[in-house]
């Protein structure tokens, strides 16, 4: 199974659109089952004082439904300040007292950044990519990096751009033969 991320808590962002883009993509073309995590569904309930001891149903929920049964994950990272969005390091962070191994260790992942700015999110990109391999997922080399979305989008946030197209569909099919 895999299971593509949209990293942003932030209500109306727009990495959820790349990520459902590709979300749609994806279960359209593999037999196998593709999930669809889009973090900003959650909120407060995920920060406990004792998050780190007895983790919430929520956090169970999403640790039971979206990581373990997983072998491979998509993140979707916008920049959030040089970097990728707190919330999605407290998410891992959460899920990592229980069922580490089961959560993490071994599988594959893939990631894209998405900034409105020229790097697309490449110290981001690189940040997740350590906290991943601490974690025991292996992160594919060619972390997409998306620049200018702005420019990459009509008013209704379709994907428009063909080199954008071409670049998602080619990080789709590395992390299928994965």
């Amino acid at each position: 199974m895999i299971t593509i991320i949209s990293g942003s808590n932030r209500k109306n962002n727009k990495t959820v659109h790349f990520a459902k883009h590709v979300y749609l993509k994806l279960r359209e073309e593999i037999g196998e089952e593709v999930l669809f995590l889009d973090l900003a569904e959650f909120g407060g309930e995920v920060i406990t004082e004792l998050m780190y001891k007895d983790q919430s149903e929520l956090v169970q929920h999403i640790q039971d439904t979206y990581f373990i049964p997983s072998s491979k994950f998509w993140f979707f990272i916008p920049e959030y300040n040089g970097s990728y969005p707190g919330f999605l390091k407290l998410i891992l962070d959460a899920i990592s007292v229980r069922e580490i191994k089961e959560s993490f260790w071994d599988k594959k992942a893939c990631v894209t950044g998405i900034a409105s700015g020229r790097a697309g999110n490449l110290r981001g990109m690189d940040h997740l990519s350590d906290v991943l391999n601490h974690l025991g997922v292996h992160v594919h080399p060619n972390k997409n990096p998306v620049s200018s979305i702005y420019r990459l989008m009509d008013k209704e946030n379709v994907i428009v751009d063909a080199d954008l197209e071409r670049s998602l569909d080619l990080q789709l099919r590395q992390l299928l033969a994965y």
